[in-house]
């Protein structure tokens, strides 16, 4: 696949080495622009997803009225998180030694 380059964008000189302070051994600032880039595309991608099933929700609610109580809703979810926060627990790797 043929690469393309993005525009340079241009920033005051403590940003710049505020972003060099955290770049890790051996990432580039290319490297570094590049996964920030891929993040943001992603998490927009993913609220663009996000505010077009909670329009399709407030639609099918307007239409049937039909609603769960915000109780019920929030419930769900701390059973779903701690579900989650058991299986990540799981997976934790051993400290090494």
């Amino acid at each position: 696949m043929k690469t393309a380059i993005l525009p340079q964008v241009r920033v005051e000189p403590q940003l710049r080495a505020d972003l060099e302070d955290v770049l890790r051994e051996g990432e580039t600032l290319s490297d570094f622009l590049e996964a920030t880039v891929r993040q943001a595309v992603e998490y927009r991608r993913m609220q663009a997803e996000f505010d077009a099933r909670a329009d399709a929700a407030w639609s099918r609610f307007q239409q049937t009225g039909a609603g769960a109580p915000a109780e019920e809703v929030v419930a769900e979810m701390r059973m779903r998180l701690e579900a989650r926060r058991r299986e990540l627990q799981g997976k934790r790797r051993p400290p090494s030694a």
